[in-house]
């Protein structure tokens, strides 16, 4: 069980003193009122009465805690901010936004420098530091002698800072898996508090229902973050912050009557299974989160920014002419370095780093290497202070490409669950392929993924991360694999595959090494089927004088795709082209082309067509853009892995200037021609990859 600061605080003082306390003096020494000490003695109580300790009152002497010495010595171990943490100054700054997010009333100056043990002009510099910060959530901190510091703004205001504070300092994955363990730094116990984590579990079981009842579900990432949001409103529902009701009731009354009906059954299962009774704005809150989750998955693309996809071949180019190395032909290198840098970038243009546990081991394995990714990240990166933490991690990635090796038959299979990303994933299942070949990797799967494969699919475990599930089911190891871990897994191994020979009499067993080779030739088929329906379905179209509008040319060119049988509703996906646009250009940088795409329930099949215009058309972009012809790239809502790469690729072809100069100039076969040819090495590099597997 989490707890707030103030209730620390009351228990420190309590375990200090070897007689009763009075509520006025209790406020005094933590700065607060006696009222607010009596509406917080209730806290108190919940949370001793779980680790065994009373709450004795007697009435006109005060409060002392009664229990015997081992549980009183738990207690204090549970309580004490850590003695030998030293805050950082950003650290400590996090920490007293913490400390004001979770105060339903000001806290003096005094209390905030006595909780974090310096002095009154330390936090007040750090108050100023902060002033920018928060600004940019659109809330406001206000200080003033005699009343103290205050956050305030709107409640989604101060959600979404508890969001980005939690994204900033905490991996999503390490949050989640973690259970009953509570982090050692004091700041990581806060950010837990506020992010709802005793709420967790209960929230995640309510989502796995309602994915059961509305099919298709969420990608990982828009699921995470889904869970996380919704962690963090409850925890804040419970604490008595709820949404502000600004409609009236006839817009309330609307708002009711037109939500979607996943949005209803999920505020619905939220508020039965929590035992909350959920306001109209809280329903809203809930319903607009969902919403954004289902839009995020509606991108086509997983690596739509072309200025960042442009950022990070010039990182593979870099480090592959220092090191001699053909990275560049390593799709999954790139994919990983894109996901990896799209979350890291805006934390560190705002100034925040990450933690890396594994630098040092980084930096003593692959120290040559660790220096030329810093200097290629330097060069690519100009203007951007890039700590060695951020270094540490684009260097598991490049370590992960390197040491790729040639897998061996493998009899073992199981299943990884990493918490630092695809790169930790890759260098660990490449260590594994050295000191355990036995082991073939049937899938690197996300935390809550790992709970949901069925168990005919695998023989073992192995995490990064602790994991919900008994210490026999998986081997928690690091992503470097060390030695003494080595040793553990190989025996760990040996216990399977004595189990595996017990059951190799079993009929039923003999044919499953057959099943993963033919889902890889399935894949392959999927694959090369789609390469072939959008080639042979490719065309370059002219548009003729239009008014000159965006929206009305990319309606003209969905209109003319639903004549081709690609869509039913034009008017929609029109809509949804131009609300991409709108949150972010998609023209490519420096050139006249554009990549316009999406994925609807109105669109039949997949669809790649070149759009030419008779007259450029100058788009309000900042600074403004001209655009002469555009590829548009449409698909269902639903689609398989293997399609989502197909155009994946195609996507990233746009960053290559041949390919620019045939789209500006080229006639409709040679494009045709130049797309097939890069999409057949691109095939040859998946079957390859297969063969090996």
């Amino acid at each position: 069980m989490s707890m707030s600061s103030r209730t620390r605080r009351i228990i420190e003082l309590l375990l200090q003193s070897d007689q009763e306390l009075t509520a006025a003096h209790i406020a005094e020494e933590i700065q607060v009122s006696s009222r607010t000490v009596h509406r917080e003695l209730a806290t108190v109580e919940d949370f001793l009465q779980k680790h065994g300790v009373e709450l004795l009152k007697k009435s006109g002497s005060g409060i002392r805690l009664h229990g015997d010495e081992s549980a009183l010595a738990r207690l204090a171990q549970l309580v004490a901010v850590s003695e030998g943490v030293e805050f950082s100054p950003e650290e400590r700054q996090l920490y007293v936004l913490c400390l004001l997010l979770e105060s339903d009333e000001p806290i003096k100056l005094y209390a905030l420098a006595h909780e974090l043990k310096v002095t009154v002009p330390t936090i007040s510099s750090d108050l100023d530091e902060l002033d920018g910060f928060v600004y940019k959530f659109g809330t406001v901190l206000t200080r003033r002698r005699g009343y103290g510091v205050e956050l305030s703004g709107s409640e989604e205001q101060l959600r979404n800072m508890i969001r980005h504070l939690i994204r900033w300092r905490i991996d999503d994955t390490e949050l989640i898996a973690s259970r009953e363990k509570q982090p050692a730094h004091p700041l990581d116990r806060q950010l837990f508090e506020l992010a709802g984590k005793s709420e967790m579990e209960a929230v995640e079981t309510i989502l796995w229902s309602w994915e059961e009842a509305w099919a298709g579900g969420l990608s990982e990432n828009s699921y995470t973050e889904l869970l996380i949001r919704l962690s963090i409103a409850l925890r804040r529902i419970q604490a008595g912050k709820a949404m502000e009701a600004h409609q009236t009731a006839e817009q309330e009354s609307s708002f009711v009557s037109h939500r979607e009906p996943d949005a209803v059954y999920l505020t619905g299962l939220l508020s039965e299974r929590m035992r909350l009774a959920l306001s109209s704005a809280e329903s809203a809150y809930i319903s607009r989160l969902l919403r954004s989750a289902q839009a995020e998955d509606l991108s086509l693309l997983p690596a739509d920014d072309l200025a960042l996809t442009d950022k990070v071949r010039s990182l593979i180019h870099g480090v592959q002419v220092a090191m001699g190395v053909d990275y560049g032909s390593d799709r999954s290198l790139r994919e990983g370095l894109f996901f990896h840098m799209k979350d890291a970038l805006p934390r560190l243009n705002d100034g925040h780093h990450i933690r890396n546990p594994l630098l040092d081991q980084i930096k003593k394995d692959y120290a040559a290497l660790f220096g030329i990714v810093r200097q290629a990240a330097d060069r690519v990166l100009s203007g951007i202070e890039v700590p060695d933490e951020e270094i540490g991690f684009l260097v598991m990635h490049f370590g992960a490409s390197l040491e790729r090796l040639k897998q061996l038959r493998r009899d073992v299979r199981a299943i990884l669950v990493c918490s630092s990303g695809i790169g930790s994933s890759k260098l660990l299942q490449i260590r594994m392929q050295k000191e355990l070949p036995q082991i073939q990797i049937v899938g690197r799967v996300s935390w809550y993924e790992a709970l949901r494969t069925e168990k005919d699919k695998y023989d073992l475990i192995i995490s990064t991360v602790d994991l919900p599930l008994e210490p026999g089911q998986y081997m928690k190891v690091s992503p470097l694999l060390m030695e003494s871990e080595v040793e553990r897994l190989r025996s760990f191994v040996q216990s399977v595959l004595n189990r595996k020979r017990t059951e190799t009499f079993i009929p039923e067993r003999q044919g499953l090494p057959e099943v993963p080779a033919f889902e890889q030739l399935l894949s392959l088929k999927t694959t090369l089927d789609e390469m072939v329906s959008l080639m042979a379905q490719f065309k370059v179209i002219r548009l003729g004088e239009l008014s000159g509008e965006l929206p009305l040319i990319l309606h003209e060119a969905c209109r003319y795709e639903e004549t081709r049988g690609v869509l039913t509703d034009a008017s929609l996906v029109a809509e949804r082209l131009v609300q991409r646009e709108q949150s972010g250009s998609q023209i490519i940088p420096g050139t006249e082309v554009a990549l316009f795409h999406t994925r609807s329930g109105e669109i039949t099949r997949s669809s790649l067509s070149l759009y030419r215009l008779e007259t450029p058309l100058t788009v309000t972009t900042v600074p403004p853009a001209r655009l002469s012809q555009f590829l548009l790239m449409l698909a269902p809502r639903t689609l398989p892995r293997e399609i989502l790469e197909v155009l994946s690729e195609i996507s990233a072809m746009l960053l290559d200037a041949d390919m620019i100069d045939l789209l500006e100039a080229g006639e409709e076969a040679e494009i045709r021609n130049y797309i097939t040819v890069h999409l057949k090495r691109f095939f040859n590099t998946k079957m390859e990859a297969s063969e090996i597997q």
